[in-house]
């Protein structure tokens, strides 16, 4: 022990009898879900069953009932059901939430005298031991019960009561174990040795936070001249097109007035021409900051209309929170004290070194001048947003912005919005990803991305599905970013496009992907996962029917996801074996289970792989030698397997993966 820390005296001291007499007889623990201890909320959907279990025990014999309590925060009133014990001190109960925003549950307990009573009598009477003085100690809780009740119920319990004194004794045990007698004393009874469990949070938020395709545009990109800016108005034309492949976000990265002062080029590069339209993270000029608009972009009715037109197309625009400022940003004069200045009176620009962002400067959100305006007024803007309709944000660099600012952001603006939904783009390390969705983030960008093999793969699936994360993150797998152009992808051609398209689509229920993928684009800046004459910093058209495009396959992906409700989340994925290490073998169910796809994916873009693999009939009870119906979900064609095992052969120049639903015959 060190000394240097000192300890409390009391910690040492013995139990005082007065305070061991108050500690609960009934043990409550290891519950879940819960993050934390309760510090933070476990995340759920709308419609969804919340399923909570825990361990519950006491001393000696008796039987306990136990129960789960539930209730909106923002309500007075709880409801209860019983939890269900299934061996090992184990007791199991869930609560639907169909509205959204904070719930609470807890769990109580207490010693059920009655139900004690009668597993004693039953097991006595059924070995045959007299029982008469334990039916008079029945008669004699029955009465006790009559004592302490009112009404109606007294009434039932005195009928009750008269109807065991003119019974045989086995006539006698049977009604003490009706179920109509167990219903009548558990409503009247006192609960001996009541325990409660603290009280979990759960945040309840809408499907879209957990289901969703989301598709990245440029909006100044939408032309078909590098020397003309796209607009809101370019971006109407583009919507049928992008609701046709199935998607159901459309997220812009920042559309506001771009600085001058440090403006980037192409490629990154330092000096800027006159028509080069800068970087969009460098954000604010002399037209406005965070809350203007771009004006080559269009007006504010064009951003409008914008979101009226794809609401009606069903999507949701979401914007990026980009909380960072170009050298021209109004704040910069409006509040010096938000940001840091260098002792030769210029102010600190951002650097991730080696990489200097000159364009762009940072806030300081602990600066005396910062609190509370600083923070206040990030919170405007995003309320102002959510005004103009935009109910989902992207947050550019969250991890580099402080947790208690996030913590009270999302939480005061979910408080007025519970609709609303963050998006955190941390790549950063696994603890702080993790903080990030504790604080209040809906999902998270991941390490997919770099999740290339079988083995890497299988076990980051798997790790999602794990707690704590299973309750706090939720991962969009996006296949690309304007900042990420994988290595994967540099050397693949299509086939390792379609290979991480199903990847992702099929194995979270949250992706996305930046245009351009679509059209298998990955020129690369030399020796970087960076792409060359990146968006970022110039005018890019693309014709999207190029030949060698891969829409039809994403708006099939798409489909398919909407389709099958084991899709609809990342959670309930499942390894199988299929014996290659090229090929990635798992499978999802529903939660009735009537719903099973199995996807099996060729990790390698230029050879095909082959392997036997095993359907999983253990999951639907059959037996080694049943017979199933599969059916491939890309093309439609339908087959019978016989038995467990079976052979697969998938060519990256055709298709390089299989999604099947099975079913038993």
């Amino acid at each position: 022990m060190n000394a240097d820390f000192p300890q409390d005296p009391d910690a040492c001291a013995p139990l005082p009898l007065s305070q061991a007499l108050l500690l609960p007889r009934i043990v409550i623990e290891s519950v879940s879900p819960v993050l934390d201890g309760g510090d933070f909320a476990v995340k759920a959907t709308v419609g969804q069953w919340v399923k909570v279990s825990s361990k519950v025990f006491t001393d000696g014999h008796d039987q306990l009932a136990v129960v789960l309590h539930w209730r909106l925060s923002t309500q007075e009133v709880w409801s209860a059901a019983p939890m269900v014990f299934s061996g090992n001190d184990t007791w199991n109960g869930q609560f639907s939430v169909p509205v959204q925003g904070r719930y609470v549950f807890c769990i109580e307990a207490w010693i059920d005298r009655f139900a004690s009573f009668c597993h004693e009598l039953l097991k006595k009477f059924q070995a045959g031991i007299p029982v008469s003085l334990e039916l008079q100690e029945g008669r004699i809780l029955v009465q006790s019960a009559i004592d302490c009740s009112h009404d109606e119920l007294k009434e039932q319990l005195q009928e009750l009561l008269d109807q065991l004194s003119g019974l045989l004794e086995v006539e006698q045990v049977a009604l003490f174990v009706h179920e109509h007698s167990a219903r009548l004393m558990a409503e009247a009874q006192n609960h001996a040795y009541l325990s409660l469990s603290a009280e979990y949070p759960v945040e309840v938020e809408r499907p879209l936070a957990e289901f969703a395709s989301w598709y990245e545009l440029f909006p100044r990109s939408v032309t078909d001249d590098p020397a003309r800016h796209g607009t809101f108005n370019d971006v109407l034309e583009r919507l049928p097109m992008i609701h046709d492949m199935g998607f159901d976000v459309l997220y812009f990265p920042p559309i506001h007035p771009i600085g001058l002062s440090h403006r980037k080029g192409p490629n990154n590069s330092l000096q800027a021409g006159p028509n080069d339209p800068g970087s969009p993270y460098a954000i604010g000029s002399e037209e406005g900051g965070h809350e203007a608009i771009h004006p080559q972009l269009g007006t504010r009715e064009d951003f409008r209309r914008l979101v009226a037109a794809a609401t009606e197309y069903g999507l949701a625009i979401a914007l990026d929170f980009a909380i960072q400022c170009s050298q021209d940003h109004p704040w910069l004069k409006q509040h010096p004290g938000w940001f840091n200045w260098r002792p030769d009176g210029t102010i600190r620009y951002a650097e991730n070194p080696p990489k200097k962002y000159q364009d762009i400067v940072n806030v300081d959100f602990y600066a005396p001048d910062a609190i509370p305006g600083l923070w206040l007024e990030l919170r405007d803007i995003v309320l102002g947003w959510v005004q103009e309709g935009v109910k989902i944000f992207r947050v550019d660099n969250p991890h580099t912005k402080p947790l208690p600012f996030w913590q009270w952001l999302i939480a005061d603006v979910r408080a007025l919005h519970p609709e609303v939904i963050f998006l955190a783009e941390a790549f950063t390390t696994p603890a702080m990803m993790a903080r990030l969705g504790k604080v209040g983030y809906s999902q998270s960008y991941t390490y997919f991305t770099w999740r290339n093999t079988k083995a890497e793969l299988g076990a980051y699936f798997t790790e999602l599905n794990q707690s704590p994360l299973r309750e706090c993150f939720r991962p969009n797998f996006f296949v690309n970013t304007p900042d990420i152009n994988p290595r994967f992808l540099h050397d693949c051609g299509r086939p390792g496009f379609l290979i991480r398209a199903a990847l992702a689509t099929m194995g979270s229920g949250l992706w996305g992907m930046y245009s351009g993928f679509e059209l298998c684009e990955a020129a690369a800046l030399a020796g970087k996962e960076e792409y060359l004459d990146s968006e970022k910093y110039q005018i890019r058209p693309r014709d999207f029917a190029a030949p060698g495009n891969i829409v039809a396959e994403i708006a099939q992906l798409n489909r398919i996801r909407r389709q099958n409700p084991a899709l609809h989340s990342h959670l309930g994925l499942t390894l199988y074996n299929a014996w290659n290490d090229n090929i990635l073998y798992f499978g999802k169910r529903s939660a009735d289970g009537s719903n099973f796809i199995l996807v099996a994916v060729n990790l390698d873009p230029h050879n095909a792989q082959e392997a036997h693999f095993e359907l999983p009939l253990w999951e639907m009870g059959l037996a080694d030698d049943a017979q199933t119906s599969g059916e491939d979900l890309m093309n439609g064609h339908r087959w019978t397997w016989y038995g467990k095992t079976q052979w697969m052969r998938l060519e990256p120049w055709r298709q390089p993966f299989g999604i099947w639903r099975i079913k038993p015959l």
